[in-house]
């Protein structure tokens, strides 16, 4: 297939500085005189940044690596792992189109995102949130069809869950991935065979991956590096004892938010009403003596940041975003979900 540049390109790129930074490590991975074998890791930091993958950005990385231009365009066309035209803020959904879904509703699929995302694949929303397109087989052939989204696959679907899923999407929800029909994994459709006792009451809610992305909460959310801290253990333990002590450090700066020793009169606000924030958030909160919008309304740069770093928050809001969610929600006056 013939890849080109999409006709519209930014002016230009620069890698943030927390990529710009872990780009940086990455070259140290390779001898000197051989940087040049970090292409695709770095051009895939340029695409999660940016969602897709620019001349501009191209050139950038080649620059970054003392590699001729050309060298790297040839790269980036070769890969389909590189999207070379822009794709949803949100997220872009691949729907695998090979033998073993094409039979089992790929093309049912593909109708859902024809209809409910844009009429061509690469063509993104009206509301610039999705895009997809077709790809080529992603290996989950038993879990025939499914999509990958973010970093997960969408296992066992059908138009109607696509279509649920995208509205998930959509709302600003990640929607649990794996099977969508009830199996564990890839288990026989018919029901095990063999290990009927296998797991028994013991076993995770979900199966090992799917768990996991359960648990982070954030997988369709692209890589910002603020994931966590940059390591180099390539370097040796000197390095990385540099690494850790800075890191060290960057945790005592900032400026904590003044806390609350308990709620006010009333009782806490529902914190969950934030974007992003789940029980376990608003306990991590409550902790630090957040109980209330108006106490995140006020706070400054320095304290957003504070809370960040000590809560680790990963997801599609960060509390940058909070702020001004919590001032809608404190003028409101509503404290509960119905508020």
């Amino acid at each position: 297939m013939l890849r080109r540049l999409h006709p519209d390109q930014p002016e230009s790129f620069a890698f943030t500085p927390a990529n710009r930074a872990w780009a940086e490590a990455q070259v140290t991975k390779y001898p000197e005189g051989r940087q040049a074998s970090a292409i695709i890791p770095l051009m895939w930091r340029a695409q999660e940044q940016e969602g897709w993958l620019s001349r501009p950005a191209i050139e950038y990385v080649a620059d970054m690596l003392g590699m001729d231009h050309i060298r790297a365009l040839e790269v980036a066309t070769f890969y389909f792992m590189f999207h070379l035209q822009p794709v949803g803020a949100t997220a872009h959904i691949q729907v695998c189109g090979t033998t073993s879904c094409m039979i089992c509703g790929a093309e049912d699929l593909i109708a859902v995102c024809r209809e409910k995302i844009a009429p061509a694949p690469h063509q993104v929303s009206d509301d610039g949130k999705l895009s997809w397109e077709e790809v080529e087989c992603l290996g989950a052939c038993t879990n025939a069809p499914m999509a990958q989204i973010g970093k997960d696959y969408y296992e066992d679907l059908t138009a109607e869950r696509l279509s649920g899923i995208i509205e998930e999407l959509r709302a600003g929800r990640v929607p649990v991935p794996g099977p969508q029909n009830g199996r564990y994994a890839a288990e026989p459709l018919s029901g095990l065979t063999s290990l009927r006792d296998a797991g028994g009451d013991g076993r995770a809610q979900h199966n090992g991956s799917v768990q996991r992305a359960v648990e982070l909460g954030e997988t369709v959310k692209r890589i910002d590096g603020t994931e966590a801290p940059l390591v180099t253990p390539w370097l040796g333990k000197r390095a990385m004892a540099a690494k850790a002590g800075a890191q060290a450090k960057a945790e005592t700066t900032g400026a904590a938010p003044e806390p609350l020793t308990a709620p006010r009169d009333g009782g806490a606000d529902d914190l969950k009403r934030l974007k992003g924030v789940g029980p376990k958030l608003e306990k991590a909160l409550n902790g630090l003596g957040v109980y209330h919008f108006d106490q995140i309304a006020a706070w400054t740069a320095d304290e957003v940041a504070w809370v960040a770093r000590r809560l680790k928050v990963r997801g599609q809001s960060t509390p940058g975003d909070w702020p001004e969610q919590a001032r809608a929600l404190a003028g409101a006056g509503g404290r509960g979900a119905d508020a």
